[in-house]
């Protein structure tokens, strides 16, 4: 036997094993779940900054191939190494080749030239720029993902309507409305052998009798197992043909799968994937970046057939803190930069176009004589998004300090 206090105290540590975030101590209403199926967002956080240019190649821009002598992805038509062709100006690196059916039936779109106003070149304050959706304001509380749930507060959403794929939960979900971080779906739970159906029972009853906002969390928690419980995404296998990359991004991706065809109420997923600062020997059609986007473009294109009808209500966006030079550096890679490219997938997309506007590549067109410019502001990405995918009225909140006009949005949303 151990004391209540104590039992408590290491049921809050448990608690915090399963992936409870910390914001569920701010939720205060307890109701039965609305598993109705909702517009799924999938957001995807490419971490150390991407080279957008080697990725969505403007090879109709003869400075790209000046700059870049070591690294520039060969105009298409040069052989299996060459860019793919996507509008006769811009092309997807070669090893995004498992993308291009997705562009050919315009389910995927481009937004380049975008980014952040602010100059940081820092991985840690562009992060926390873009996930907040507060460029240059270090004191933003939440992440921009989680305002979004905030912006309606219905009871009767799901216990998993905000799930992060991720070791910790990450700064963009960070806030006041409920949110989970799971590193593996088929283990969410309290598990004890055959005596795990009564510890589960023995947590509730101490919580529930701890009332106050720890009774209220783990209220939400056990509601959350349950509907995981019954839902049961363990019988869920990949659609046929579909096989996903066994690396970390891919199990992540497919786990997201699982939750979003078990219609247990999803409504915002978070994956990420890092490896993208490529400052030395950064490769061309081959080498380190080339083996990122390999399982980058695999791992999407698995998830994107997996999702069968989800498909055609949702939505998946990568995002990176900012892009790479313009020009290589001496070892074979490219340094910190500004503008960068995001790319932007599901059934609502109106694909097959490269969004934004096009600054060019010369000098004098370059952000401080040395990086891709940014002509479309992340956060009118983002409220596209918000507005006219997650349905969100009034967006405002959402984006402080910044004007929402929808007459600025990219427009890869009906």
């Amino acid at each position: 036997m151990i004391s209540r206090r104590v039992f408590l105290a290491r049921g809050g540590l448990a608690m915090v094993s399963l992936g409870f975030a910390p914001s569920f101590l701010a939720r205060t209403v307890r109701a039965a779940p609305d598993r109705r199926r909702r517009q799924l967002l999938v957001a995807i956080f490419q971490r150390g900054a991407v080279d957008g240019l080697n990725v969505v190649v403007p090879f109709g821009e003869q400075a790209y191939y000046q700059e870049r002598p070591g690294i520039a992805i060969p105009a298409p038509g040069r052989g299996d190494q060459s860019a793919l062709s996507l509008d006769g100006f811009f092309g997807f690196h070669p090893r995004l080749a498992p993308l291009q059916p997705l562009w050919q039936s315009h389910s995927l779109a481009i937004v380049h030239a975008c980014g952040s106003p602010d100059s940081t070149r820092s991985h840690f304050d562009a992060q926390d720029f873009m996930e907040t959706a507060t460029p240059g304001v270090k004191t933003t509380s939440d992440g921009w993902l989680n305002r979004c749930l905030q912006a309606e507060r219905d009871p009767g959403r799901s216990p998993l309507r905000a799930v992060a794929l991720a070791p910790t939960l990450p700064r963009t979900l960070e806030g006041g409305a409920p949110a989970l971080t799971l590193n593996n779906v088929d283990r969410f739970g309290l598990h004890a052998g055959p005596l795990s159906s009564n510890l589960t029972e023995a947590f509730e009853a101490e919580y529930a009798a701890a009332g106050g906002p720890m009774g209220t969390a783990a209220d939400d928690g056990f509601e959350a197992m349950k509907l995981m419980a019954a839902a049961n995404p363990a019988q869920y296998t990949p659609a046929a043909g579909v096989e996903y990359p066994s690396s970390p991004f891919g199990r992540a991706l497919q786990q997201v799968a699982q939750l979003a065809r078990a219609d247990v109420g999803l409504e915002i997923a978070f994956a990420e994937l890092g490896g993208w600062d490529t400052h030395v020997n950064q490769g061309s059609a081959a080498g380190q970046l080339a083996g990122r986007l390999d399982d980058f473009g695999r791992s999407l294109a698995a998830f994107t057939r997996d999702l069968g009808s989800r498909f055609a209500d949702t939505v998946i966006l990568t995002m990176s803190e900012f892009g790479r030079t313009v020009k290589e550096n001496g070892n074979g890679g490219t340094d910190h930069g500004h503008g960068n490219a995001m790319l932007v997938i599901g059934g609502p997309v109106k694909g097959g176009k490269v969004y934004g506007r096009w600054p060019g590549l010369a000098v004098d067109q370059r952000y401080e004589g040395r990086d891709l410019a940014v002509t479309t502001d992340f956060r009118d990405v983002f409220a596209e998004i918000a507005v006219r995918h997650l349905g969100i009225g009034n967006a405002s909140p959402i984006f402080p300090g910044f004007t929402v006009r929808p007459d600025h949005f990219p427009g890869f949303l009906a």
